[in-house]
């Protein structure tokens, strides 16, 4: 069983959302074309396949877990769009998979081997492609009132290997421009804010969708975690429910 064999039905639902007005903002500035394609690695649900696939001719999902791409295929059977669903490691891609003209990934990119990154890149991308890396959180800056909180009940709850794990993730994005240095600059950065309103029982359930924090790592505290988020974010709420400031990325590399 993967890592996130038991978040794969709760991913979707429950993860800050990536809006529409995202897709057409890097769309837009990437002046995509029906003549592009797009492979999206590590796609989970592929949320951002389908958010893409409105603006690119050719659309490739990959994922290794057998789970999140059966989420993903049932997203894709939803929304009724034409994308093709590989279950591979990206780094384990056939050479005939062929190029694209972006290579997008989200939540992914500290699960990938960072020694492995630019010859992947160079591998899958046209010679005028760019990398898109994109993340959609709860913005830090103290809007949300109830983030800290929040962050201090993941901590609380989380296994703490795969708690040090994620804050790897979150350095990961911060460090594109290293990881990919010298062959890419990674200076560009696209950013769409939009505001949200969350029940807390909701970001209970967000909880089991982190791997350090899912129902395999938690096991039977599950229903003692959803009653404790709940109870640490109610004085936070309105009849229940959160303003949710949402802040969407996409960060930029280009050959130099």
């Amino acid at each position: 069983m993967g890592r996130f064999a038991t978040t794969a039905l709760l991913y979707e639902q429950f993860r800050p959302p990536y809006p529409p007005v995202f897709f057409r903002e890097v769309a837009e500035r990437l002046v995509l074309e029906k003549c592009h394609a797009l492979i999206d690695l590590g796609t989970g649900p592929a949320p951002l396949a389908l958010g893409f696939a409105e603006y690119v001719d050719r659309v490739v999902a990959v994922d290794p877990e057998t789970s999140m791409l059966q989420a993903a295929r049932e997203a894709v059977k939803r929304a009724g769009r034409d994308v093709m669903l590989v279950q591979s490691r990206a780094e384990d891609l056939p050479e005939d998979i062929g190029r694209f003209d972006v290579v997008s990934i989200g939540r992914a990119l500290h699960w990938f081997d960072e020694s492995a990154l630019v010859p992947l890149f160079e591998r899958l991308l046209a010679p005028s492609g760019v990398v898109a890396v994109c993340a959609s959180s709860s913005a830090t800056d103290g809007r949300n009132t109830w983030l800290e909180e929040y962050t201090a009940a993941r901590r609380a709850w989380s296994d703490v290997r795969l708690w040090s794990q994620s804050l790897s993730g979150k350095r990961g994005h911060r460090e594109l421009s290293s990881l990919l240095h010298p062959t890419f600059d990674a200076a560009e950065m696209i950013r769409v804010e939009t505001t949200n309103e969350i029940g807390v029982a909701d970001l209970a359930q967000r909880m089991l969708t982190y791997s350090s924090s899912s129902p395999a790592a938690l096991g039977d505290k599950v229903e003692s975690m959803l009653r404790d988020v709940e109870a640490r974010l109610m004085p936070f709420s309105r009849h229940g429910v959160v303003t949710e400031i949402v802040v969407s990325t996409a960060q930029i590399a280009r050959r130099r």
